[in-house]
């Protein structure tokens, strides 16, 4: 047998050959691949944001268009009145959880978000940057219901009715039922993911009802903020920022205790949305 480490053409004679090893390039281990790799994921990744966060300001323009247009109209009109009022609120919530939340999450709420990071089921970047576009799609809505039907009703900013300690107080349990029903339809395999956007709907109908007399059932930075700047009537701002963050806070870590829920601190939190329960 030849010696030659190729194969015979004319003899027919055969020589072994050991195959070669296939050549695995590790990810890991090839700087300039690995970087390749990583600049596509972080691009991909502000991408989704940047989408994400458009879907968040056209979700938010219609939340507050609808809701404190609803206002603005009752208060020019008296056609739709408080009952009205509260059915609007918690009909357009319900409507944009259907079109946008198994893109976005639906999280139509800094407050919402806020108690998802504290309790590890957000990262805490996402939620600063969907707060950001909620503020600034309340704005613009604002801006139009104030170009279109004029300084009707502070355009539609919650203003309490009684002491800041009675608002701040309502603002905060109101909130608490509020994010207590989200983390369950929400973050529990054993709730029924389909009917979320009429428990979170319904909830906010329902606290509009009852307590929209007593603080205007803002329950939501956002929905206060775009009025609140666009008519500069600030002075009971801070209650509408801070009542919100406290109630949604206990109500995230409320269903944590009753659920028997213990958050994580060693991995990266599960992001939660209204479309996560099955």
């Amino acid at each position: 047998m030849s010696s030659s480490n190729h194969l015979p053409v004319a003899t027919g004679e055969a020589t072994w050959q050991e195959p070669e090893e296939p050549t695995v390039v590790e990810p890991l281990s090839d700087p300039l691949l690995f970087d390749g790799i990583r600049s596509r994921r972080v691009l991909g990744y502000f991408v989704d944001l940047i989408l994400i966060a458009i879907l968040s300001v056209a979700a938010w323009f219609a939340l507050v268009f609808a809701g404190a247009g609803a206002i603005m109209v009752d208060a020019k009109t008296q056609a739709l009145g408080h009952v009205g009022v509260a059915i609007v609120f918690g009909l357009v919530i319900m409507a944009m959880i259907y079109a946008v939340g198994h893109v976005s999450g639906a999280h139509f709420n800094p407050a919402v978000s806020f108690a998802f990071a504290l309790t590890r089921h957000f990262p805490w970047q996402r939620a600063a940057a969907y707060a950001v576009a909620q503020i600034g799609g309340a704005i613009v809505a604002a801006a139009l219901l104030r170009a279109s039907l004029g300084d009707y009703a502070t355009l539609g900013a919650p203003l309490p009715s009684g002491s800041t300690a009675q608002a701040f107080l309502w603002e905060a349990v109101l909130t608490f039922f509020l994010m207590f029903v989200i983390m369950a339809v929400a973050t529990d395999t054993r709730a029924v993911g389909e009917a979320a956007a009429l428990a979170i709907g319904g909830t906010v109908g329902l606290d509009a009802l009852f307590g929209g007399p007593i603080t205007g059932a803002s329950m939501n930075p956002a929905r206060s903020l775009g009025p609140a700047l666009v008519s500069g009537d600030l002075h009971a701002l801070c209650i509408y920022v801070s009542a919100p963050l406290v109630g949604a806070a206990l109500g995230a870590l409320a269903y944590q205790f009753v659920r028997g829920e213990q958050p994580v601190r060693d991995e990266a939190p599960e992001e939660a949305s209204v479309e996560a329960a099955p």
